[in-house]
């Protein structure tokens, strides 16, 4: 395509360039530069857009939570929690990046501030109080966001783990360590698989909250 008839260059198609660049080789390969090239443009044009990389990086942290479902306020509320977590899971998932640059920067634009609006709006309409609500909001994203950096970085993979289990049972003497060691030859002999299971614990989590709530009705 010719210069003539490329896209023009915007907020959003910045953003985007950014995001597939950093989903391909990591966000720590990210730079003005790198991104005006894979652009086609002068670094200095970006400047129109963004003004640094710190709001390029508040722009990309809104654009992928303007990627997950929001809660569905009315219906049932875990249901509604429940499809919320699977889905920034999803999107964690796509954008291995992004759950630690979520977590550590404080972004107000639009896409995060309407993302947690409508989750303390279901959490409350569920009938937790505000206390309430604000730890079950920060207790399930904190399992979100840490479950999708575990599996990004968990050094075995899951097609692996009964060999990897049966490698290591020489080092747990069932003698010493008898639980580790049961637990271990579970998965070495494929009773178990051993895997992350994301539904497990958030159940535990929506569980947890429903008892919670039954405690005042």
């Amino acid at each position: 395509m010719s210069s003539s008839r490329r896209a023009p260059l915007s907020r959003d198609r910045i953003l985007r360039a950014a995001i597939a660049l950093a989903d391909r080789h990591g966000l720590e390969a990210l730079s003005m530069r790198k991104l005006a090239t894979k652009l086609k443009v002068e670094a200095m044009s970006l400047y129109n857009h963004v003004a640094n990389k710190d709001e390029l990086l508040d722009g990309m942290v809104d654009a992928v939570i303007g990627e997950i479902a929001r809660p569905i306020r009315g219906g049932d509320w875990k249901a509604a929690m429940r499809a919320r977590a699977t889905s920034a899971l999803a999107v964690m998932t796509a954008h291995p990046w992004a759950p630690m640059l979520v977590m550590s920067r404080i972004s107000v634009g639009p896409n995060m501030l309407g993302y947690i609006d409508a989750t303390l709006a279901t959490l409350r309409e569920a009938g937790l109080s505000w206390f309430e609500t604000d730890r079950a909001w920060n207790a399930m994203d904190n399992y979100i966001y840490g479950f999708a950096m575990q599996q990004q970085n968990f050094p075995v993979n899951p097609d692996e783990y009964a060999s990897a289990a049966a490698a290591y049972l020489p080092m747990l003497p069932a003698d010493v360590y008898p639980y580790m060691h049961e637990l271990s030859a579970l998965v070495a002999d494929g009773s178990h698989d051993g895997t992350l299971d994301f539904a497990f614990g958030l159940e535990l989590i929506l569980d947890g909250l429903e008892r919670l709530r039954h405690t005042r009705a």
